[in-house]
Formats: C-alpha cells, structure tokens, sequence
C-alpha cells in the first residue's frame, strides 16, 4: 500500500505573515506548485499547536497529507515550564498525525523531521503505542520513516529513545499474572541478549531480609535481578547503579489496600520496568559508559506466612526494620537493594520507584519527585529532563522527616512516619537515605507519573513508562563527561 505524509506548519508570529512551512513541507509545497499553502489558507483559520489537517490527492505518491501545528518557532527551552517547548511541541504533532492516519488504517508514514529528527521519531513511536496484546480486535501496526533529506541518525536515536520508554509502558501495562517477578526477569534478559557481549545479567539474593520478607506473603518466587552493562572502554570505569522497585502486584499485604482501583497496581514495578528498560536502551545506543542495575522483584500479598504489622525485619546492613504497615513494602525491598548497590564502589546511584501516593498529591503527573543528597546529580537530572520533557522536580530530605522513621518502639526504623500521612513522600525518601551512605545518590519517586490520561499528549491513555527517556538522557550525558 502506499504512503502517507505528515508535515508540520508553524504558528504566523504576525497577522501579516504568509504560511510559515518547515523545511520539508516547503519542500513538498514547491514540488506541488504551492498546492499545499494553497489548500491550507482555504481550508479555515490558520493551524493552532497540536491540532491537524488532512488533505488528499496533492500528490501522487501520497494520497493524504496530514499538516501537523507546532506552534510558535524561536525560542525553545523555557525557564518556567523547565522544558523545550519546540521539542514537546513536535513531539505532541507528529503524534497527532500518526495516530490520525493509524485511524484511517495507514501502514505506512513519511513523517517531516520538523528540524528535529530525533523528536520527531519520539513522538510517532510513542504515539503510536497501544498495549493491544490480549486483545483480538488490534489497531493497524503503522511503520514510520523520515521524510526528505535528513539526518538519519537523530531519527534512529529517537527510535531508540522512543522504544525504550514503551518497552517500560508494556512490562508496566501487562497483567500482573502475566509479569511475574519471574517473565519480568526472563522478558528483560532477552531485550539484552542482542549485546551478550557487553552485558552480564545475574539473578540472586543473599541476606536481604527485608526483601524476603515482603517476598514470602506470595507463591510467585522473588528475583533479584542484577544487569552489568559494560560500555565504557575502562573496564574498571565506577559504574552508574540503577536501583528500580520491582512490586509486581501490590496488594498491600495485611494492610490492604481497598479494592478501587487496586487493578493498577500491576504497574508497581514501574521502577524496575524504567530503569532497565533504560539499560537495555543505553546498549542499543551503545554508550560509552558501566551501568549495573538492580531490580528487586516479588509480589506483596496477604496469606499466612506475609509480613504482619509489629513485625520486625533485619537488612542487609544490619538495621532492624518495625513494619507498622505492610503496604510501605517498597521501601523495604529497596532497603536492600541500595545497600547491595555500594558494594560496587559507584559513581552515583538512582533508584526509581513508584513509593508513596503522596508524591502524586504533592505533584500530580507533572514531573516525578527527586530526593537527592548532591547538587551535582540533581544539576545534571534536571538538564536531561528539559530535554526529553519528561520532567523531574527536586524535593526536600530534611533530618525533621529522618526523626519521624527512626522513633520506633521496637527497631532501629519504623516503616512509616510517626505522623502517618503528613509529608508521606518525604518520609519515605528520608527512610531510604537511611540505607545510602554513597555521596551522589538520588531518589525518583515516579508514583504520580505512574499513568497518563492526557497530561502528556504524545502518550495514549495507560501506563506510562515515565520517566524511561530521562534516565537514558542522563546516562548519555554522563558517558560523554571526561
């Protein structure tokens, strides 16, 4: 079958300007003897952002045309939004125009790179994406490429970007009879075997008590999952470590969580899902640089053998953990893993994890919460996340939330804050840096950006995979420091 096209169109800066095309659609327009312009400026009032237009028969090679809005063109990252605008902006077209045609059962697209291939191929990959794997009636599968003269390797970059951020939506979106701690595992391991020869993967655990503890409520066996990727030249280069929380189900154990909406807690695992879904992205981009990550993988359910409240668990580094409530269980399993993450002698460590649904009451979707103890890893966090638009926002790690987990009756640390609710994302962070004693370490907590109705208008409704591409970004611009 044959190709469709879409092209983008620039917002006039003043009332007296003609129709101000991109590069490529200029292009088609002279090809057509100005059709294109001609068809757009008697079509109705001129394109705003985001919005489409689709014309057919301009030209033979293309039966139907969509014209994508993207906005003003100049300046581009903004202070206030703390993004690129131009870059969201041809994300959220070209997304736009893909799903469009996906609609009219278009296979195939053409897609002007709008001046910014990467972003362009961002956003048609990830509009495009639907978990549709159980279900019998699909959507059209759409293949997309750069249409014109163009760099091809900012497109195949943003293809790269763009598949890693929907492989985390579709391990995050499956059913969680369907990701076990064990497919999980079994499924991420495959991703990488393409780069056997740079990657090592691993599945072990040994005295992680708070780990087990929430682990032995299920019947799914836990998996620690452990990734070496060796992409430096320096094989003995400090690596970065990834640490994701890798919940399966979150039922909430003992302490259970009403039955509204607990069907999303299949997404749990969405730090796990991002963080290596971010390493199996840094090896398809082949960066020059040790990234290990570690994914505590295991279901939190009530039965006869789960965590009770009052129960006390040892971690890995010796502290002694009160569980007043058996749904803080990430925070346990991370626990661990973070204590494991020192023994590699690393640069930095993150660890991402959909802890606390108090972030989203302090945020919303609008950018994922960043405990951090190092300005320099928050400088460079901050900068990777104004170009992917996929934003992170810095919280507070006051001792005032550190004394409200280590007042506990019968350990060294309670798993909740005294006051229960009050500042519950921070708590949560403040229990966490109880297990760092690293110099760059930060935190995500990415329960708020878990989902995406239509806040972020390039993702369909669903999981979201947030924030994949931030991780990749910040990775990328560290292999590139001396």
């Amino acid at each position: 079958s044959s190709s469709s096209l879409i092209l983008g169109v620039y917002e006039k800066q003043s009332d007296n300007d003609g129709i101000h095309l991109t590069e490529a659609a200029a292009a088609f327009d002279r090809s057509i003897s100005g059709k294109l312009s001609e068809m757009l400026s008697i079509s109705g009032p001129p394109l705003k952002k985001g919005k489409s237009r689709i014309f057919y028969g301009l030209h033979q090679d293309f039966p139907s045309a969509v014209v994508v809005g993207l906005g003003k063109s100049g300046t581009c990252v903004c202070g206030k939004e703390n993004w690129n605008n131009c870059k969201e902006n041809i994300r959220a077209a070209v997304s736009v125009g893909c799903r469009q045609l996906q609609d009219l059962e278009v296979a195939h697209v053409e897609v002007d790179p709008c001046g910014d291939g990467q972003s362009a191929a961002e956003g048609a990959v990830l509009g495009l994406f639907e978990y549709d794997e159980l279900k019998t009636k699909k959507k059209v599968r759409v293949t997309t490429q750069p249409y014109g003269s163009v760099d091809s390797a900012a497109w195949q970059k943003g293809v790269l970007y763009g598949d890693g951020q929907n492989l985390a939506r579709q391990l995050m979106e499956a059913p969680a009879n369907h990701i076990t701690p064990t497919v999980f595992a079994n499924s991420i391991e495959q991703k990488l075997s393409p780069f056997a020869h740079k990657v090592a993967v691993h599945k072990r655990y040994e005295q992680m008590g708070a780990f087990l503890s929430v682990s032995k409520g299920s019947e799914e066996p836990p998996i620690f999952l452990e990734l070496h990727y060796k992409g430096s030249l320096d094989s003995a280069q400090p690596p970065l470590v990834l640490v994701g929380k890798g919940i399966t189900f979150d039922s909430g154990g003992i302490s259970l969580k009403p039955s509204s909406g607990m069907d999303a807690m299949r997404a749990d695992m969405g730090g796990a899902a991002t963080v290596c879904s971010a390493i199996v992205t840094a090896a398809a981009l082949k960066l020059p640089i040790n990234i290990i990550g570690l994914a505590p993988l295991c279901e939190n359910m009530p039965s006869g053998k789960a965590n009770k409240p009052g129960d006390v668990v040892r971690a890995k580094n010796g502290k002694t953990i009160q569980i007043d409530n058996t749904d803080a269980e990430g925070r346990l399993i991370l626990a661990d893993a973070l204590c494991y993450a020192h023994s590699f002698k690393p640069r930095a460590i993150i660890n991402a994890a959909t802890l606390t649904g108090a972030i989203d009451v302090a945020l919303g979707s609008a950018a994922a919460g960043v405990f951090t103890n190092s300005d320099w890893l928050w400088e460079r966090l901050h900068k990777a996340s104004i170009v992917t638009g996929d934003r992170v926002w810095r919280m507070p790690l006051f001792q005032h939330y550190t004394k409200q987990i280590t007042e506990s009756a019968l350990a060294d640390l309670n798993n909740i804050g005294k006051y229960s609710r009050s500042g519950g994302a921070c708590t949560a962070a403040a229990f966490l840096r109880e297990f760092v004693t690293a110099d760059h370490w930060a935190h995500l907590d990415i329960a708020g950006v878990m989902t995406n109705k239509d806040e972020v208008p390039y993702l369909r409704k669903g999981m979201s995979g947030r924030p994949t591409r931030t991780l990749v970004e910040f990775a990328a611009g560290l292999a590139s420091e001396p």
